[in-house]
């Protein structure tokens, strides 16, 4: 760990923690204080890559506003300081107590990490696990369920493009300038752009950064890429551009899922997204001569109207014209530790409150807050709540702050008194993500899979815990793990990792909560063998085992060596021993369908219940709007200085400091305003000021405000402020996708007047 003591030591390694790729940084200190930054070009993936967030973590390390003791509230709604093992005690008997009056299906664990913040997940399972709770819930399920029962149908597992390679590459939703999602996204735009045997395709109602690079833009009107999807489809399959050689070796439900596109009125559909029907089929041309296409779709469509269906039909566009397996096509990949249980192919389970569908066992996000609030006897009893804020992130956070004030217990672990945490009856401090080992599992690429393991820059700030230990406290506390069981272990992983192996097995077989409580159990056991403040990573020696026991041929050519057992073991010493990340797997593209896990590792390209959605499209609404709302509001677009609620600081931003209102000059004119006057927006949801910015990128009728914005922030350590709208006060648990629940958070029918 870094010597925090020496203010001119030399530069360290770790991980911007502001998007999902975890772009590889070097740091330099002062004290606790992070003062350079820049990127790290020895970095497995982004090999010096960064962009600006960046560049300005410190202002997420050494924000004002950390929780250093465990806080307790009370009665009258203020909190008290509590000392660690009493927070503990008292915490355990609670959460027991409801437990035995109400059975531990009544819990609700929501959370367990985000970004680069992923190993807490682990360690929230081994709490869950020893104590029966199923219910769960994620920010997963308020984004990619609906892309997640897409693909367990077609392919059971997820997918991912080759961009970096693509001849043509599409993003849907998607503006990867801001949003990344690939590794060194703005090189790989710019390097597209550049090559005029390559194409880039925008399907956004935004110019945005990305749509400035593009060959071809569509200008889809808000809430309407299901019309365009599907009349892009149908023109490849009646103007006769689909490959059938490829689809009848890798493909079946090839025949139905033809048969319902073969009558769409392709210049209707296409003038309901509004998008001339020429430009349709040059991009159907385009698409189909192409040696290869990638799709990335985003939450620009996943939280709007038709999510789910639009997860398919993009699916049906590039399988149709058979770019996956190949060089610069979409692939499945090899994981670490699987984001979803892609395997389903039935019928999901239903929640018993609410009835809606439990996707990879995951609680529609809008649904949660009536599986609390409502008089059903199964409702949700208590919330644990890691690593997330929910009463800002999810839709109506009104009604999720009365949810939580109606439970009987409520703990969250975070580390600031986030939206939620005001809310909880405990709070429990955690180190940040440079005061712990950490990770993340959101890297998914082929033909190279790879992982970066970084070790802590600093001590956790006194007072706070890293997660491990705080899991590893409270399933102690509850009597689910002792030093008795756990020292014959412990002496077996002192030994060797191998022995470790073969005494943790059989220890397990004789007593099942070992394996429950596993990532306590492997911290402290293997844990106690890995370098000073690297013990928090001991769950991913069993990830490697499972990676070396299911891909041994392919992390064998990444370069690692060894048989079963030694196998793991060298892939997890790789990558405790290298802060620049290594590649875990190595495929080829020959074996992309042995990497599909439908039965006869081929595409099952007919879903049925969606395509009874296409066939219906034609009687589906376009336009949400109504007299009293006649805006199409986005809410949480992300643009160059927001990010997700960890950065709460808000002097962090360059620009666009209160995270204004866009919106298009002939709506600025027919409200009369100009750039810097404030506005009122209105939903059926709830009301706030913005600042207005009058932006040519906008659609007439379309706005948008910026994510991680509305946070509370104190800075001077006296009453804290609030900079900026927070969107979900806006959005509603009513406007969901039919099939997984999705919100429309992109999509919410307002009302703008000017102040």
């Amino acid at each position: 760990m870094t010597d925090v003591s020496d203010p001119t030591m030399s530069w360290h390694k770790t991980a911007c923690v502001l998007c999902g790729n975890n772009c590889g940084v070097e740091v330099r200190l002062d004290h606790r204080t992070i003062t350079r930054v820049r990127g790290n070009k020895s970095h497995v993936a982004s090999a010096g890559y960064t962009c600006e967030k960046a560049l300005r973590i410190n202002h997420y390390q050494n924000a004002r506003g950390r929780v250093t003791s465990p806080m307790k509230r009370l009665e009258d709604g203020s909190y008290v300081e509590v000392a660690w093992d009493l927070a503990i005690t008292e915490i355990a008997a609670e959460l027991r107590g409801v437990i035995d009056r109400h059975g531990a299906e009544k819990v609700m664990y929501y959370g367990g990490g985000g970004q680069g913040n992923h190993l807490c997940g682990a360690y929230g399972a081994a709490t869950r696990n020893s104590l029966g709770i199923t219910r769960k819930s994620n920010a997963l399920a308020q984004e990619k369920t609906g892309e997640a029962w897409v693909e367990g149908r077609l392919f059971g597992t997820h997918t991912h493009g080759e961009f970096a390679d693509a001849e043509v590459s599409i993003f849907l939703g998607k503006n990867p300038w801001h949003s990344h999602g690939f590794d060194s996204a703005r090189k790989v735009l710019k390097e597209i752009a550049a090559d005029p045997d390559r194409s880039m395709i925008v399907i956004d109602p935004r110019r945005t950064e990305t749509a400035d690079l593009a060959d071809m833009w569509l200008q889809v009107k808000p809430g309407t890429d299901a019309f365009l999807l599907t009349a892009l489809i149908a023109t490849l399959i009646q103007d006769g551009l689909i490959d059938n050689d490829w689809l009848k070796s890798n493909a079946t439900g090839v025949e139905e899922t033809i048969a319902a596109f073969e009558d769409v009125p392709v210049a209707d559909f296409a003038a309901r997204a509004g998008v001339d029907v020429t430009t349709i089929s040059s991009v159907a041309r385009r698409v189909a001569r192409a040696s290869s296409v990638s799709v990335y779709e985003d939450l620009g469509v996943e939280m709007a109207p038709h999510s789910t269906l639009v997860s398919y039909l993009q699916r049906v566009l590039w399988v149709l014209v058979g770019s996956y397996g190949i060089p610069g096509g979409m692939s499945a990949h090899s994981s670490l530790i699987p984001l979803f249980s892609y395997g389903a192919t039935g019928s999901e389970p239903n929640d018993p409150v609410t009835g809606g569908p439990v996707v990879s066992g995951l609680i529609p996000c809008n649904e949660i807050a009536e599986g609390i609030l409502s008089e059903h006897p199964e409702r949700t009893r208590a919330l644990f709540i890691e690593s997330a804020n929910p009463v800002h992130s999810l839709a109506e956070s009104a009604k999720f702050r009365q949810a939580m004030r109606a439970t009987e217990l409520s703990i969250v672990i975070d580390i600031a008194m986030t939206e939620t945490a005001v809310e909880a009856d405990w709070v429990l401090p955690a180190a940040s993500q440079y005061e712990k080992v950490e990770t993340t599992f959101f890297g998914v690429s082929f033909p190279d899979n790879w992982v970066c393991l970084r070790p802590p820059l600093l001590d956790p700030l006194e007072g706070s815990l890293p997660e491990p230990e705080i899991h590893s406290r409270l399933l102690r506390e509850l009597g689910i793990i002792d030093d008795e069981t756990l020292e014959p272990l412990r002496e077996a992983a002192a030994v060797s990792w191998s022995a470790f192996a073969d005494a943790f097995m059989g220890a397990a077989a004789a007593n099942p909560s070992l394996a429950a409580a596993g990532a306590v159990v492997l911290y402290e056991t293997i844990g106690r063998t890995l370098p000073e403040g690297m013990e928090g990573a001991a769950p991913l020696w069993f990830s490697a085992q499972q990676v070396a026991m299911r891909y041994p041929d392919q992390v064998r050519a990444a370069g690692h060596e060894g048989d079963g057992v030694e196998l793991g073991n060298a892939l997890f010493q790789a990558m405790v021993d290298n802060p620049d990340g290594v590649v875990f797997t190595r495929h080829e593209h020959g074996q992309s369908f042995d990497l599909l896990r439908t039965p006869d590792h081929k595409v099952q390209l007919a879903i049925p219940q969606l395509l009874d959605e296409v066939r219906a499209l034609g009687d589906a609404p376009v336009d949400y709007r109504s007299e009293d709302f006649p805006f199409v509001l986005s809410a949480g677009e992300r643009r160059s200085f927001t990010a997700n609620t960890i950065v709460r600081d808000p002097s962090w931003r360059k620009k666009d400091p209160e995270g204004a209102l866009r919106l298009s000059p002939a709506d600025a004119a027919m409200l009369g305003i100009e750039s810097g006057a404030r506005v009122r927006v209105t939903t059926a949801a709830g009301s706030a000021v913005a600042v207005a910015e009058v932006n040519d990128t906008m659609m007439d009728g379309h706005v948008s405000l910026p994510n991680g914005m509305g946070l509370a922030y104190s800075p001077a350590g006296g009453e804290p402020e609030v900079t900026g709208v927070a969107p979900n006060e806006l959005t509603s648990l009513d406007w969901k996708d039919p099939i997984v629940g999705t919100p429309w958070h992109k999509h919410v029918p307002a009302q703008l007047e000017a102040i």
